[in-house]
């Protein structure tokens, strides 16, 4: 297994020429070879960087690994190239296993007090086209996206304002770039790393033709016309697609270069011959040549999978798959693997307290109402029926991985107490029913909760029947309505809705460094409170602001946080908002540390046999490396 990912500084100490001696010597990529011999690309150790970042194996779980081979996976949508990036997981600064920030593009980096940062690229780095990677790429995007009205017609994005104000932002030589605040900006660092990750550099000479600072504004609107665009500026963001990673003109620093336009059904991505990692042996990372990534219904996912048609496979896995992927292990020469998720709970229950219908936006806004619903799930039953026992009753809180975890947070009004629950909802004066025994609301409507799904999973809905079950029991009604995605949000940032079920906390395993924007009203897409949340993403242009005095202090610890210059009042702060949420049930969780099935082929080296499956942090395979997995045998194919 990979210890950590370490720049090549101290290897170069102990080593003296080591990168250039080694890397002369190292094994080509049989796939760069004849393009090399055929002077088209350059020798290996002219195309890495003079430090490369070098990866260790420690020789138990994890081996150095030979190149070639194709890596077929299947996605279900042309969007889905994406996720290319997610688990290609090249990053200026990113997570290692231990969840600890090591630098990756950059060679190294200097942090001041979270007010400071100072990163210094690695010589001789280059692009997926051989171009250089220097500190003009962060200052093309600096000066002419970020601060260019046409193409960032909303501002500086929230992980660069601090108190609203933007960093101070130089380039002292061509391999140095500095960002500085007044104040601490402990959302940076994450969001460099984050699985859809702030790209603070574009490459320049590749930009600049679609740019009218650099070609003039008559041409670029000529451009734009020519490839009807609505202006130069939709044409450049056009082919600006860092993310979507559906540009194969774009330059990358990813491991793997996507060359296929859409549309399409079949994604060919071949290896970057200028990637930037290599093993300990000095040869260059990644040791696959492509991934093949098929394009197939969702629905259909599990059976491909199941019959051997992907060598690596989670997406559109569920556990509920995971009886019918075993049966196919041996037929079709591949393991699944179980790892394990780490969301606050693997299923959980939104109250809209933003309901447009005045009479259930009083009953949810109290407090009693919510942990009167959470009295009445039996989380123990649907551990047992669902899960196999498998799994953990839980609120939708941190995981015991996180060091953040009280056993307090977690078990907060989530014991099985029909009777108390009924005492909650007897104090709030819901004491009269109707003759099916379902209680009267204020006004003499049956209490009958609609809970909003967007219809994507059997194992929601199983769960779901259980609480219905249970619900009963205290005189409340659940039904469900199933809904597209799109339609299910609208319903909800409308008000339309006033129940809603989703998965809990997308960061169960953070620590205190990371941020706690999960847990205050900040956005719209936040379900139990979207108008509050559009409020404050708007800057007050639109929803409302938080009524309940525990969202607002949520709100202010969040600041606080932000402001912190110590891990430990960062600590304080996350515990407080933290047992806010215990309490108040603003969320209602069931169960946690579900498992993920991970499908992996028989001739697939290097993957872990355990790992944790999480999109932030994490980036799904990311963290772990994808450009180090390898092929021992290609049988038949």
């Amino acid at each position: 297994m990979i210890r950590r990912i370490l720049g090549a500084t101290a290897l170069c100490t102990l080593a003296g020429l080591w990168p250039v001696a080694v890397l002369a010597q190292a094994d080509e990529p049989p796939l760069l070879a004849e393009a090399v011999q055929a002077k088209q690309l350059p020798p290996m150790h002219e195309r890495v960087p003079k430090k490369p970042l070098v990866v260790n194996f420690d020789g138990a779980k994890r081996l150095p690994g030979k190149h070639g081979g194709d890596l077929r996976m299947l996605m279900a949508k042309d969007r889905d190239i994406r996720m290319m990036v997610v688990y290609g997981y090249a990053r200026v600064v990113g997570y290692d296993e231990g969840l600890e920030f090591v630098p990756d593009i950059v060679e190294r980096y200097e942090n001041v007090g979270d007010r400071e940062f100072t990163f210094h690229l690695r010589p001789g780095h280059r692009w997926s086209d051989g171009q250089p990677f220097t500190s003009a790429d962060f200052r093309y995007f600096w000066e002419d996206v970020l601060n260019n009205k046409m193409l960032s017609p909303i501002g500086l994005p929230q992980a660069l304002l601090v108190n609203g104000k933007g960093p101070k932002v130089s380039f002292p030589d061509a391999l140095t770039v500095r960002y500085a605040w007044d104040e601490p900006n402990p959302l940076f660092l994450p969001a460099l790393a984050a699985p859809s990750p702030l790209f603070i550099y574009r490459p320049a000479h590749y930009l600049k033709q679609f740019h009218p600072r650099y070609i003039g504004e008559e041409k670029a609107k000529e451009q734009a016309a020519a490839f009807k665009a609505r202006n130069w500026a939709g044409l450049h963001n056009k082919k600006d697609e860092q993310y979507r990673f559906d540009n194969p003109d774009l330059p990358t620093l990813e491991p793997w270069i996507n060359t296929t336009p859409l549309p399409t059904t079949r994604f060919v991505l071949v290896r970057n011959p200028y990637f930037h990692r290599v093993d300990q042996a000095g040869r260059q990372l990644p040791y696959i040549d492509r991934v093949i990534i098929n394009l197939s219904d969702e629905k259909l996912v599990p059976a491909k999978t199941g019959a051997g048609e992907s060598d690596l496979q989670a997406r559109y896995l569920r556990f509920d798959d995971y009886t019918f992927l075993k049966q196919g292990e041996k037929r079709n020469d591949y393991k699944v693997r179980l790892w394990k998720t780490v969301k606050g709970s693997q299923i959980a229950l939104y109250p809209n307290l933003n309901a447009a219908d005045p009479v259930w936006r009083d009953l949810l806004r109290d407090v009693r109402f919510r942990r009167a619903l959470s009295l009445a799930i039996d989380r123990h039953e649907i551990n047992e029926v669902i899960y196999f026992g498998l799994v953990q009753p839980s609120n939708n809180t941190v995981l015991p991985q996180s060091p953040l975890f009280e056993k307090r947070f977690r078990d907060a009004w989530t014991k099985f107490d029909i009777q108390q629950a009924n005492l909650l909802l007897d104090r709030i004066g819901l004491t009269k029913r109707d003759k099916r025994g379902i209680r009267l609301m204020p006004d003499g409507r049956p209490l009958e909760i609609v809970v909003d799904t967007a219809g994507e999973s059997t194992e929601e809905t199983d769960v779901l029947e259980l609480i219905r079950d249970s619900w009963r029991k205290i005189g409340v009604a659940l039904f469900t309505r199933p809904s597209q995605r799109e339609v299910f949000r609208q319903r909800i940032f409308s008000g339309q809705s006033i129940m809603s079920t989703w998965s809990g906390l997308n960061n169960g395993i953070p620590t205190a460094e990371m941020s706690p924007e999960e847990l205050a009203p900040l956005k719209q897409d936040q379900l139990e409170w979207p108008q509050w949340g559009n409020h404050v993403e708007s800057k007050g242009k639109g929803g409302e602001p938080p009524a309940l005095p525990e969202a607002r202090e949520l709100l202010a610890l969040f600041e606080a946080w932000r402001r912190a210059e110590t891990n430990t009042e960062r600590d304080r702060i996350w515990r407080r908002m933290l047992e806010i949420h215990a309490e108040q049930q603003f969320t209602i969780g069931t169960v946690t540390g579900n498992l993920q099935p991970v499908v992996v082929s028989g001739v697939l080296r290097n993957v872990p046999a355990e790992g944790l499956y999480n999109w932030d942090p994490g980036a799904y395979f990311g963290m772990y490396r994808p450009d180090t997995f390898w092929l021992d045998v290609r049988k038949g194919f």
